[in-house]
């Protein structure tokens, strides 16, 4: 204290009750399923936490009091996802600060599952993991974009999305690209509009597919040869 007055930050109260929002093992969980940008309904959710329902509903109504989910009711059930890009970003850029391996797997489908996420997944909505890496890698080197700074599209990139028939639609202040550090790779991965756009086309075309309940996605035949073709991706790189 100086001169009998705190020189505490204002923002200091806020910020230690947003933090308790995430220091709770549940919501944690919550958070990283919801990464994989679709609505869950307040059961599945309790099913993947392992806890009662009446418990994640408390758990459910502090992280939308919070701003970090929203929710919507259809019929009986409640719907909650992600408030946006950002609330994603803060919770995939916390994630990376956990050394990958730091938790031992508790048993083989455990296991398996951590491995598929490692390998190509969804970060809320573009592709992370090796997967992500790899198409990070592959449109760098082919001059589509560039990454000397900030992530950002060349000229040719712009036209290779039109090309692909990949549209990049801009709303609000999210940025065209973005890097977003991967929590398994430890390198950054393409995300903003950009990155949402082109997860968004190798699902719808079938060149992923989601597994499992989590947000874990495989490369099918058709991906692997589309990567190939597009992005001159080895087959290999991507299992």
């Amino acid at each position: 204290m100086l001169g009998g007055m705190s020189t505490r930050d204002p923002q200091a109260p806020g910020l230690a009750r947003f933090a308790r929002l995430i220091a709770d093992e549940t919501r944690a969980a919550c958070l990283l399923a919801l990464l994989d940008g679709r609505a869950w309904t307040a059961g599945e959710l309790a099913r993947h936490a392992g806890v009662a329902a009446s418990t994640l509903s408390e758990h459910l109504g502090k992280l939308v009091a919070g701003g970090l989910l929203t929710e919507e009711r259809q019929g009986r059930h409640r719907y909650v996802r992600l408030a946006d890009a950002r609330v994603a970003q803060l919770v995939e850029d916390l994630a990376a600060q956990v050394a990958p391996g730091s938790e031992r797997p508790r048993s083989l489908r455990e296991a398996g599952a951590g491995s598929a996420m490692a390998r190509g997944r969804t970060c809320y909505d573009h592709l992370a993991g090796r997967l992500g890496i790899a198409v990070t890698d592959a449109l760098t080197g082919l001059r589509l974009l560039r990454r000397d700074t900030e992530f950002a599209l060349t000229d040719d990139g712009l036209t290779w999305f039109d090309e692909q028939g990949i549209p990049l639609v801009r709303t609000g202040r999210r940025p065209l690209a973005r890097a977003c550090l991967d929590w398994t790779e430890r390198r950054p991965h393409l995300a903003g509009v950009a990155g949402a756009a082109l997860c968004r086309h190798a699902l719808d075309a079938g060149w992923c597919v989601r597994i499992g309940s989590a947000r874990a996605v495989k490369v099918t035949d058709k991906g692997e040869r589309a990567f190939a073709e597009l992005l001159g991706i080895e087959p290999a790189t991507l299992h």
